[in-house]
């Protein structure tokens, strides 16, 4: 009886160690394109060099809706320090309401529409996160924080942004070759 127990234990921690870890962080952020509503596309290297925060929401969510609205105005506030707010939409409608979700919550930075298996890649996940989503990205292209919508850091997230963009942006960036 002893045996099995040992064998079960020991089979219960190797699962545990072969389950995924989650998001490395930090990592240098891959390239991610935004399907724009003008039909263009945009490139999150573009913005190397910007601290950028990266909000991957849906456009029906409540949540993400706030987000928005809250993240519109750290555009305005923090612009002239580098910072770069992005936003891709995932849900099933987004590349056809994504349009009006910017005009409706006021939307002042770059906002289209990508897919869930895109945003799930780029966020290293393999189930469907809760929305809000938001990636702080330093100046060299490394995802310094990562939350997803179901974390305490959203709960009150006009204070928790600023300070994350604020301890980003009084870090000196570090070279991408020791990480």
């Amino acid at each position: 009886m002893r045996r099995v127990l040992a064998l079960s234990a020991l089979a219960a921690l190797t699962m545990f160690a072969a389950a995924p870890a989650g998001p490395k962080i930090p990592r240098k952020a891959a390239e991610f394109v935004i399907h724009m509503p003008d039909g263009k596309e945009q490139l999150l290297s573009s913005y190397q060099g910007k601290t950028v925060v990266f909000a991957f929401m849906f456009t029906t969510c409540p949540h993400c809706q706030k987000t928005a609205g809250i993240l519109a105005q750290v555009q305005k506030e923090y612009a002239a320090k580098g910072v770069q707010i992005l936003g891709a939409t995932f849900d099933v409608a987004a590349a056809a309401n994504v349009q009006n979700f910017n005009r409706v919550f006021g939307v002042n930075f770059p906002c289209g529409y990508s897919t869930q298996k895109a945003v799930m890649d780029f966020l290293q996940i393999t189930e469907p996160p809760f929305v809000p989503d938001l990636v702080f990205i330093d100046k060299t292209g490394m995802v310094r924080s990562q939350y997803v919508g179901d974390e305490n850091f959203l709960n009150n997230q006009e204070v928790n942004i600023r300070a994350e963009l604020d301890k980003l942006l009084k870090t000196p960036a570090k070279s991408t070759k020791t990480e």
